[in-house]
């Protein structure tokens, strides 16, 4: 057996502008915990190709000037706290009237994103608050805030709104505001809590961006809505069907609220947008959990949905609804440059063939960013950031519920994820010939950056991994990923789980695996009446890197420190891990225990 011990590169996304994506972990900073990891969240040099290139500069809270008793949070990991759901494991709180973080600015921006936490209602439900933000010194605007969204308390897989309920859990939402004006690289944003600021805020990190309204592409084959009502866009969509010279609908500036599906059909159709930051649906923000987005049936393949935002107003998890494009059974669609918050999902296919969904931004949902299932193949899943996800990040299921066809030829590159606070950053529960590509995953709340297993949700069927053609998973960064859930269950940054499926025909190349929470990566296997179901089997990791794997310190302690686990007892009634898996090119450093096997039913093949 040959162990590279070669120190791992640690690194962090280039946004387009140049500002850096987020932070990763270092080895060097105060204890995170007695007896736990150490975490620095400095930025360090980028990983280049990896995960999704967003026009946006990015600003870390704890990097920023603070003033009037502003203090650092963390870090640490611990469900429920500020500093344990904040990007990099740390925020700075304002308490205090006066208190500030500011930022200088790297590049000319008109807009300003802040992802903060405020306080839930003593009895749930949230509060509404501002906050100011000042520009070179100068009160600016107000910033809106609430915490409607948030703030979930109790039983892991059905929380509650009830803070009765047991403890909390996803506590941060985001705001957004246009400043009216453009501030020039070098200037100084601030936030600050003044007088009339009337709650506690954390504050974990700002974006920025400069943009513009993109004008009609051509008003002479383009309808637009006759003002900013459901019924209007409906009409103009009708038109668009109806007229054989329109090509589809131009969605000028406004504010457009939707209390339904819109209905697309009878051609393909291209519903273009002036950008999210201009066009944007709302639904009613006086109802809770209004099931709206777009329906399209097989007559309108081909259409095109770009540039625009969909902000919902879901306040807990519904399974079934809440999908802001569901898409059965067509093919050849673009979703392009979308904005998403405050709903289930940004995209649910069944189904869906030789498609297309990029340059979009899934942020505080309650399910999954996007899941393909039910047959879906041929399609590209390209540059997308998703952050706070309330399930998958970025899903491909192979169930036959609706369609009883195996998933192959999807491509899913150049993607972000963040901040997933239930289930993995990208999830895969079987296919063939599936390419999974250019990633970087972070901060992970309680599940794996990355889930390979053949899992049966469920009564839901479903197909396991091909044999060939291969999965392949490729140039990938895992940071700060894992976590705990159901029960006493502690999950790696790279989980590989075979379950009610066959569970071969893996690759796993050039994988950067940094602080991981408990492991690096664990295989595991699910057991019935006391016999294994599926061995892992055909399984290669090629210049895979892990690194920092450390003691957790925390109630979970004998699950951690691991390099790479196999895992000889699970859970109750469960057994050890079955099969191989080979690893070429290994590099193994600064973890507790680089590799624990104690197992007699499988093999690890280092070479």
């Amino acid at each position: 057996m040959k162990r590279k011990l070669t120190p791992l590169l640690l690194s962090v996304t280039l946004a387009a502008s140049g500002g850096l994506l987020g932070p990763v972990a270092s080895p060097a900073a105060a204890a995170e915990k007695p007896g736990g990891r150490a975490d620095d969240t400095s930025p360090r040099a980028a990983a280049a190709g990896r995960g999704a290139t967003m026009p946006y500069e990015w600003y870390e809270a704890e990097d920023g000037v603070l003033a009037g008793g502003a203090t650092v949070v963390g870090p640490n990991r611990t469900v429920g706290d500020l500093a344990g759901e904040a990007s990099g494991r740390r925020a700075v709180r304002l308490t205090g009237t006066g208190a500030s973080v500011e930022f200088t600015t790297t590049a000319p921006t008109n807009t300003l994103v802040v992802r903060y936490s405020i306080p839930d209602a003593p009895g749930g439900g949230g509060i509404d608050a501002t906050l100011n933000v000042y520009v070179d010194g100068t009160f600016h605007k107000a910033l809106d805030l609430t915490s409607r969204y948030t703030w979930v308390y109790g039983d892991e897989a059905n929380p509650s709104d009830a803070p009765s309920a047991g403890p909390p859990r996803h506590i941060y939402d985001e705001a957004n505001l246009m400043l009216g004006t453009t501030v020039p690289a070098g200037s100084k944003i601030k936030l600050q809590k003044d007088a009339d600021n009337t709650t506690t805020y954390a504050i974990d990190f700002i974006n920025t961006e400069q943009v513009a309204a993109k004008p009609n592409p051509d008003p002479a084959k383009y309808a637009v809505p006759a003002g900013f009502t459901h019924q209007d866009v409906q009409n103009a969509l009708d038109r668009a069907r109806q007229d054989p010279n329109l090509e589809g609908v131009y969605l000028p500036p406004g504010d457009y609220e939707t209390t339904h599906k819109f209905n697309v059909y009878g051609k393909a159709v291209k519903v273009v947008g002036a950008g999210p930051w201009f066009t944007r649906f709302h639904t009613p923000r006086n109802q809770q959990n209004t099931d709206a987005g777009f329906h399209a049936d097989a007559s309108a393949n081909g259409s095109t949905f770009s540039g625009f935002a969909f902000f919902g107003n879901y306040t807990v998890r519904i399974d079934g609804p809440g999908k802001v494009f569901d898409f059965s059974n067509v093919a050849d669609m673009t979703i392009d440059d979308i904005w998403v918050e405050h709903t289930v999902c940004l995209f649910w296919g069944t189904n869906v063939d030789n498609s297309v969904i990029k340059n979009s931004r899934i942020r505080n949902m309650w399910a999954d960013g996007l899941n393909l299932t039910n047959g879906s193949s041929g399609n590209t899943v390209s540059n997308i950031e998703a952050r706070t996800t309330g399930d998958d990040g970025f899903a491909l299921f192979p169930a036959v519920d609706r369609h009883n066809e195996q998933q192959t030829g999807n491509v899913y590159e150049n993607l972000t994820s963040l901040l997933t606070w239930r289930a993995a950053g990208l999830a895969v529960y079987g296919g063939g010939g599936n390419t999974f590509r250019n990633l970087y995953i972070a901060d992970t709340l309680v599940y794996p950056g990355i889930t390979i297993a053949t899992l049966r949700f469920g009564s839901i069927p479903a197909l396991g991994f091909e044999a060939d053609p291969k999965t392949t998973f490729e140039n990938i960064s895992l940071v700060r990923a894992g976590g705990h859930f159901w029960g006493r269950q502690t999950f790696p940054a790279l989980w590989a789980y075979s379950g009610e499926y066959p569970f071969r025909g893996i690759r796993v190349n050039d994988v950067d695996i940094v602080d991981p929470t408990y492991s690096g990566i664990m295989f595991q296997t699910k057991y019935s009446d006391g016999r294994p179901l599926n061995p892992i089997t055909d399984v290669v990791f090629t210049d895979v890197a892990i690194s920092g794997a450390r003691k957790s310190g925390d109630e979970f302690d004998a699950k951690s420190g691991f390099g790479i686990w196999v895992n000889e007892e699970p859970e109750p009634g469960q057994g050890p891990a079955v099969g191989s898996a080979t690893f070429n090119g290994l590099s193994l450093s600064d973890n507790h225990e680089d590799i624990r096997n104690n197992t007699t039913t499988f093999t690890l093949n280092l070479n």
